[in-house]
């Protein structure tokens, strides 16, 4: 009999144990795949980074949200950096070594870009994984789409900004106090009442905000509004700069589910109503007064003017209806017409009229009512009847009375005698008659004259220069005649001579042009100064080479109206003078300027720094061949200001001259100004004060 054989333990041991490890790696396998379903399906995202920032590991949602593959992040070798901006990247690194460093890190919120260029907000928490050496291997961190929030955080910040704009533009002061005292809103207006900033007005106490001394005033008011009662009161308040405001005030209770959670303050300005209110309290207590003083004036009037218009002489008032029929007759015009009230009194005030006086009057006296009713008032004059049949001359305004709705109440009638005045008006008008007559002779006497004195003197001029003429050539004749001869003497006479024979036909010149300044029109039309003045000085600067001479000319010079020609002769002058008065100077200093004159027209001005004149010994300072220097100093004849004084005054201005010995000269002269006036603005000028 065989002997059984035992079955081998470990053959037997191995399927079954097989079978085990197998059932135990398939559960682990289906928990794994569990646990890696929930790390891919989780509402958030995950990633591991190490610690260059590179992708170890993510989620199918973060994948999901960032649009990549993770062969496209993981096996290329992609960083986290690559999704951020440079300044999160930085922020990022930062976070990474303090997590190596210390094993944790504070959450951060960052921006991520996405594949498609997108971008969302992430909410990043971190951990640090280890070896055990304790040595950093990655980083876990949990993601956290928070854009959403952000978005409402935006839309609430935007939200407070406008509010907050519009609780800052309006003039109400505006508070929110919680129920603990705690200011949690203020707009500006209210912080800048207390000197303060809006935030440092948030989050401070009541007591902290408010004036010590009207604590005691205001903590009622806040307990009966914490208790539901909405409070209104006026207050006066001193602001930050010290000074008084009156406000009206209204603290409102904020009711949360019938709760008091806190109040709403508002505060309305009020100061200048209250001024107001003042001022007119203060005005109508005058305004009493006053009436109660003009009541007692208007009756102590009303007394005079009866008693005025009873005692008046040569005047008399009294009141007609709009047709003319009288409604009221004073002694006064019954002192002066002679009708008693009883003969006037609803009778026409026409029967007072003359007549043959429709031919003395302005219009129809028919007439006469009717316009002063459509005008307010109308005068007349005209004869008017007395009682006895006598008549006067008399001017009468009639003058339409209208109550405050402008309602006709009647009309006035106030009458003077002017007979006396109306006989010296025919006697002046005689006179008149009589002196127009003979100033229309006396003109044309005086015209023939003027004619005459021009004849003369073109004649005298004409037969004098025969004999210059006359006396030049023999002159002449006699310097040939010496030729050689050398006699000092005999040529010092010769030039003398002919010196004074030129300088007497210069003399006729003059005296022709002066007399032709009398006879000539003006041809009056647009004369712009600058450019005439430009061509004046640079004549003078060619014939003054060598001199030193310093030309200041005013840029706006303004457009007059006269004779172009004539202006340029009369500039010339004046500027000529200038020059030849400043050769001393080794500077000479002109100058040549401009204003408003205040009775219309334009003042120029020409001043020079050479060796001026004694103004006090000047009377004839513009007449024909007088100088206030000699000849033997300054060479002319002394017809330069007589033509320009004629020039000037044949355009309608004026010319005077202020000067001193040594102390230069001043020439002024007015013309008129083509175009309107403007309003008096004076120009600067270098020249101390124009105005004459």
């Amino acid at each position: 009999m065989e002997t059984p054989v035992c079955p081998d333990r470990t053959d037997t041991a191995s399927p079954e144990l097989e079978r085990l490890v197998a059932l135990r790696t398939q559960e682990l396998k289906i928990a794994l795949e569990r646990a890696q379903s929930l790390y891919d399906q989780a509402p958030c995202g995950y990633l591991s980074l190490d610690a260059d920032l590179r992708f170890v590991n993510l989620n199918r949602t973060l994948l999901d949200w960032l649009g990549y593959e993770r062969e496209e992040l993981i096996d290329q070798h992609r960083d986290l950096a690559s999704l951020l901006e440079p300044e999160w990247a930085a922020l990022m690194r930062v976070r990474m070594q303090n997590l190596i460093d210390t094993g944790r890190t504070d959450p951060l919120e960052l921006e991520v870009r996405c594949k498609d260029g997108s971008r969302f907000h992430a909410l990043c928490s971190s951990t640090s994984v280890v070896d055990a050496q304790g040595r950093f291997l990655y980083s876990n961190t949990t993601v956290t789409d928070i854009s959403e929030r952000k978005a409402a955080e935006q839309r609430l910040a935007a939200h407070d900004a406008f509010l907050r704009s519009i609780t800052d533009r309006i003039p109400t002061h505006l508070a929110y106090y919680d129920k603990d005292l705690i200011c949690r809103f203020a707009n500006t207006a209210h912080a800048a009442r207390s000197g303060r900033l809006v935030s440092e007005m948030v989050g401070a106490h009541l007591s902290q905000l408010v004036d010590p001394e009207q604590l005691p005033d205001i903590l009622p008011h806040v307990a009966d509004a914490l208790n539901g009662q909405k409070q209104t009161f006026e207050a006066e308040r001193l602001e930050a700069d010290g000074s008084r405001s009156f406000y009206e005030i209204h603290y409102i209770p904020d009711f949360q589910l019938s709760t008091v959670e806190g109040i709403f303050i508002e505060l309305h300005d009020i100061t200048e109503r209250r001024r107001t209110e003042e001022f007119v309290l203060e005005a109508n207590r005058d305004l009493e007064e006053r009436v109660r003083e003009r009541t007692a004036e208007l009756f102590q009037s009303e007394q005079r003017y009866r008693l005025m218009v009873d005692a008046i002489q040569d005047h008399c008032i009294y009141f007609v209806d709009e047709s003319g029929a009288v409604t009221e007759w004073t002694e006064s015009a019954q002192r002066l017409h002679g009708f008693t009230r009883t003969q006037m009194i609803g009778k026409p005030y026409l029967r007072l009229l003359a007549v043959d006086n429709a031919g003395e009057d302005e219009v129809d006296p028919a007439q006469v009512l009717r316009l002063a009713t459509a005008h307010g008032q109308w005068e007349t004059r005209g004869w008017r009847l007395r009682d006895d049949g006598s008549r006067f001359w008399a001017h009468t305004v009639l003058t339409a009375l209208r109550n405050e709705a402008g309602e006709l109440q009647g009309l006035s009638c106030i009458t003077r005698d002017m007979t006396a005045a109306k006989s010296l008006e025919d006697v002046m008008n005689d006179l008149n008659k009589e002196l127009e007559k003979r100033v229309a002779e006396r003109t044309q006497q005086l015209v023939a004259a003027n004619k005459d004195l021009d004849v003369f003197s073109h004649m005298v001029s004409h037969d004098l220069r025969a004999p210059l003429r006359h006396i030049s050539s023999f002159v002449t004749l006699l310097q040939e005649q010496l030729g050689e001869v050398k006699d000092p003497i005999a040529q010092q006479y010769l030039n003398s001579i002919n010196k004074a024979s030129k300088r007497m036909s210069h003399m006729i010149e003059g005296l022709l042009e002066y007399a032709r300044l009398g006879r000539v029109a003006i041809e009056a039309q647009p004369v712009p100064m600058a450019p005439l003045l430009e061509g004046l000085i640079a004549h003078l600067k060619q014939e003054s080479q060598g001199r030193n001479i310093e030309w200041v000319v005013e840029d706006d010079l303004p457009v007059v109206r006269g004779d172009a020609m004539l202006l340029a002769q009369a500039f010339g002058n004046l500027l000529n003078n200038s020059v030849k008065y400043t050769r001393p100077r080794e500077k000479a200093h002109i100058e040549v300027g401009w204003k408003i004159n205040p009775v219309g027209g334009r003042t120029f001005y020409v001043h020079d720094n050479g060796v001026g004149f004694d103004l006090e010994k000047a009377h004839n300072l513009f007449v024909m061949f007088q100088r206030q220097h000699h000849s033997m100093d300054f060479e002319g004849t002394g017809t330069g200001l007589a033509l320009s004084q004629r020039i000037i005054e044949r355009h309608g201005g004026r010319i005077w001259a202020e000067s001193a010995p040594g102390e230069g000269c001043t020439f002024y002269f007015t013309l008129p100004f083509d175009g309107p006036e403007p309003e008096m603005d004076f120009p600067k000028s270098s020249m101390a004060d124009l105005t004459v």
